[in-house]
């Protein structure tokens, strides 16, 4: 995926890294997931929770009293935007909004005093833990196969998809510009700017919640940021032949340039500069958007965490081998909005994730790095009761639905608390792929909550943001180095 250039630059940074880290215990925690999972969300809380001493029973170093405390710090890099995790709390817990997704990279810079858990060590000095948290759309990890990959092996797997019954619709448009272009004529930038438009609405109409797909490269198209508009972002898959040369200054010619461009501009500095650099990382997943779908969404989702696993750097490194390059060593799988649900479902919701990824490792051919699955809220908006209906107890979950939301011809105001019951989770996993047989589209009824109105100690202490299982997070990613 990289030249010889790209990893002498890698081995010079990570040690660097490493040595820094031989007085200064460090972590680089990748945080990233596809649309809408609570990328934003799931960091303000980690952060939030850990600076206010939160309620993290199976977070053991916290649940022991072995954290000392936990201060933010000067952002690390320069050249990169920082998590403005300022604004991002005030809003979930003063004007109870959830904050903006993900558009680009940032980070942030915690602090985490502790005391060790062993009696030796603490005789000693309480040691300290940097922590660099790294947050970036999961849009941009679907690009990192596209290095390997030349313009017509890019066109071909994209022209199939896009050509795939369940994506007529979304690629209507975009497909009957592309029937009416010449690759041999002369380029026209007229024309290939409107091509690249129509890709790019196609990508983000299967995004929608509707049809909620996932395989959906080039990332930027998604979210192009500062780079909208720009020459390496205006190409579009073309239905070129492998290995053939087209005449210079063609429209297939043209494109194929401009694509290569996007992988050097685009590409390839984000694996060098952030993506290689990482220890750690959790993927979030809205696997209930993927599901409410249909089972052409669930399989896609599942092909992309193949993508995405196929793109890690996995592997437990030794000391030595760590001053010369990283590997990440665990990953976590997280299906976000856990309290969308019953407590009764979450167990079938890890095991639909479980699946997923366990297949997703098959295919990826995916080994060295430990993974663990997880079906989590970083904020919990919701709680459960019991409804009488015909006579049976029903579950449901109890919160206020963000206004505009609907079930049925309902439309919330934003204001009134309502009880939802979302409905069952199939006992097998494997049903949610069977187009005949598995969950039908929409049976499921999920609506955005708002954030939860923060509780009060009886001592008149505000008490911190209630979550679902983000203690388990925190442990499995941080535990080992807070020993």
């Amino acid at each position: 995926m990289t030249s010889i250039a790209d990893e002498a630059r890698l081995v010079f940074d990570n040690f660097t890294d490493r040595t820094a880290s031989i007085f200064n215990p460090h972590l680089r925690l990748g945080v990233t997931g596809l649309s809408r999972a609570g990328k934003t969300v799931f960091i303000t809380a980690l952060v939030h929770n850990l600076l206010s001493g939160g309620r993290l029973p199976l977070f053991r170093a916290q649940a022991n009293g072995r954290i000392l405390g936990a201060d933010l710090q000067e952002q690390p890099d320069d050249a990169v935007p920082r998590f403005q995790y300022e604004d991002h709390i005030r809003r979930i817990v003063e004007e109870r909004v959830w904050p903006e997704s993900t558009r680009a990279i940032s980070e942030l810079r915690l602090t985490i005093a502790f005391e060790s858990a062993e009696a030796w060590r603490r005789m000693l000095p309480g040691g300290k833990l940097t922590l660099d948290i790294v947050d970036y759309p999961g849009e941009w990890l679907l690009d990192l196969p596209l290095i390997d990959k030349d313009f017509a092996t890019f066109s071909a797997e994209a022209l199939e998809r896009a050509r795939l019954p369940s994506r007529q619709k979304e690629a209507g448009p975009f497909l009957a510009k592309l029937a009416t272009i010449d690759l041999d004529a002369p380029a026209d930038e007229v024309t290939a700017r409107d091509l690249s438009v129509l890709f790019a609405d196609y990508l983000k109409a299967c995004r929608a919640d509707t049809a909620a797909l996932s395989t959906l490269p080039p990332g930027r198209f998604l979210m192009p940021g500062d780079l909208d508009g720009s020459p390496a972002l205006t190409f579009a898959p073309l239905p070129v032949e492998k290995g053939k040369t087209y005449p210079k200054g063609s429209m297939a010619a043209h494109l194929s340039r401009r694509y290569e461009a996007y992988k050097t501009v685009v590409v390839k500095p984000f694996f060098r500069n952030h993506f290689a650099r990482l220890d750690r990382q959790i993927l979030l997943i809205d696997a209930l958007q993927a599901i409410n779908a249909g089972p052409e969404a669930v399989s896609d989702l599942e092909t992309a965490l193949t993508d995405i696993l196929a793109c890690f750097r996995p592997g437990r490194s030794s000391w030595l081998g760590s001053f010369l390059t990283r590997r990440i060593d665990r990953i976590l799988v997280a299906a976000t909005k856990a309290d969308h649900l019953h407590r009764e479902s979450h167990r079938r919701l890890e095991a639909i994730v479980r699946v997923m990824v366990d297949d997703a490792v098959a295919r990826a051919k995916f080994s060295g790095a430990k993974t663990e699955v997880l079906a989590m809220a970083a904020v919990r908006a919701t709680r459960e009761a019991t409804v009488k209906d015909d006579g049976e107890d029903l579950p449901v979950i109890v919160g206020i639905p963000a206004a505009g939301e609907t079930i049925g011809e309902r439309i919330f105001d934003g204001q009134s608390e309502t009880a939802v019951f979302p409905g069952d989770l199939p006992d097998d996993p494997r049903r949610l792929f069977d187009p005949v047989d598995g969950v039908a589209a929409g049976s499921l009824r999920f609506v955005r909550f708002r954030p939860p109105k923060l509780q009060h100690s009886p001592e008149g202490l505000t008490l911190s943001l209630p979550h679902i299982r983000l203690d388990r997070a925190l442990e499995f990613l941080l535990g080992d180095r807070l020993q």
